[in-house]
């Protein structure tokens, strides 16, 4: 299922480098951050890859539904009564692993922005 064999997340979706997964179905991947910004930091991506939103076209219309209603069933299995969900699109968007990734973060009281 993945194409870049030089990507980190395509090598975490073949198993090549461990993560410590909390989530996987025939399309997504979920799987605890390395570097965490809350109590809870949760990274969760396709395992098809895409670079970021800017690369989604039409055809990505049902991935992109059962990710975003897979989030929320994540959170509920990480007991997160509340969370933060972020995407960064680009470099100047802050994207450092050019795979699409969704982060869930939680755990405790986040700061309003």
């Amino acid at each position: 299922m993945t194409d870049h064999a030089d990507c980190l997340f395509c090598k975490l979706v073949a198993g090549d480098i461990p993560a410590n997964v909390v989530y996987e179905d025939d399309q997504l991947l979920a799987f605890h951050d390395i570097a965490p910004k809350a109590d809870t930091h949760l990274l969760v991506i396709p395992k098809r890859h895409i670079v970021n939103l800017n690369d989604l076209s039409a055809s990505d219309a049902e991935l992109m539904s059962h990710l975003m209603l897979t989030i929320p069933t994540i959170a509920r299995q990480q007991q997160l009564t509340g969370f933060r969900t972020i995407t960064n699109t680009g470099a100047e968007g802050g994207q450092e692993v050019f795979h699409m990734h969704f982060h869930i973060l939680g755990g405790a009281q986040l700061p309003g922005f």
